[in-house]
């Protein structure tokens, strides 16, 4: 096997998704739309939090880190596709690559970590609402933030170190919609398969950890929910917790497929599906299902937009 030269001026070709479907064009717009859906419900999710005192709270901290992430996310991905199918050029430089890789791993790790706090955020307040700003205080919550991000950014740096620096062989094809580990093991020429074990322990450890946290705090919330004497409380806990595990459903799914199935269960198609579901479609999706629900979020986004709309406007 003839090895080429993985340094930074070498580079790889992103099959992607787009040219090898039935109406690439239709899909194109599709996504665009898609991007543009998430650029705009998770800026105004983020810009609502921000302005609106009342939404001060670790559950809206929290949804906010959730934008953040979602928004940086698909950012990271969807504008080099849309690009690369527009202008017919799909390469991407050995650096960029590894860059790609290290942020998405980075906020995917970290949308995993934070889900889980979410879930015990919901925990703490349903169950124990006397002692939610003492367990929930700002200084927690951005601790808990903080942490977050950091677990994320080692994890996510050391594995992008290690992948990339494998010796590539002379296919530069990643059948993929972006950088990412699997695909990218598929080409080393080096034998992969105590790495592919370690990815697929860490894949396991940083899906199940965060998920049994899930699991148990609202499995500790139903019983909570059930006793509650009032049906106004009883329906405002289950819609609040109801938009969180659709939102946990959609992330651990796709995440699941992606790092824990075995690489056998794998085809570049299906793994391309599914990361256009989590990298654009859960991101413009997740703002929705939160804020649609939610008449807190959107009483906040009225008084905004009646604010802005019932400025006076300069006059010369």
């Amino acid at each position: 096997m003839v090895h080429w030269n993985s340094t930074l001026g070498s580079g790889f070709i992103l099959m992607g998704i787009l040219k090898d479907s039935g109406s690439p064009e239709l899909l194109c717009a599709t996504i665009a739309v898609l991007y543009l859906l998430a650029l705009t419900s998770n800026g105004l999710l983020l810009l609502v939090i921000t302005k609106d005192a009342r939404l001060h709270t670790p559950m809206y901290l929290l949804l906010g880190q959730l934008s953040l992430m979602d928004l940086l996310f698909t950012s990271v991905v969807t504008p080099k596709a849309l690009v690369d199918f527009l202008s017919n050029e799909n390469t991407i430089s050995f650096g960029g690559c590894a860059f790609q890789m290290f942020l998405a791993l980075t906020l995917g790790s970290a949308e995993d970590l934070l889900l889980a706090f979410m879930a015990y955020d919901r925990y703490v307040a349903i169950c124990h609402p006397l002692n939610y700003m003492v367990l929930m205080s700002p200084r927690v919550c951005w601790l808990t933030v903080i942490t977050t991000w950091v677990i994320a950014f080692l994890s996510s740096l050391g594995h992008t170190l290690y992948t990339m620096h494998f010796p590539f062989c002379t296919s530069q094809k990643i059948s993929h919609l972006l950088c990412e580990i699997p695909p990218l093991l598929k080409l080393a020429c080096a034998d992969t398969s105590r790495y592919e074990l370690l990815v697929y322990v860490t894949g396991v450890t940083f899906l199940l950890l965060p998920l049994s946290v899930i699991v148990a705090s609202y499995t500790l919330i139903l019983f909570t929910v059930l006793n509650m004497p009032s049906n106004k409380g009883r329906q405002k806990a289950l819609v609040t917790c109801s938009s969180h595990l659709t939102v946990v459903g959609m992330f651990y799914g796709a995440a699941t497929f992606m790092y824990v199935l075995p690489s056998s269960l794998h085809s570049p198609t299906q793994d391309n599906i599914i990361s256009v579901f989590y990298t654009i479609v859960t991101p413009a999706l997740n703002p929705l299902i939160y804020s649609l629900r939610n008449k807190e979020v959107t009483g906040a986004l009225r008084r905004l937009l009646g604010k802005y709309t019932l400025q006076p406007h300069s006059t010369f």
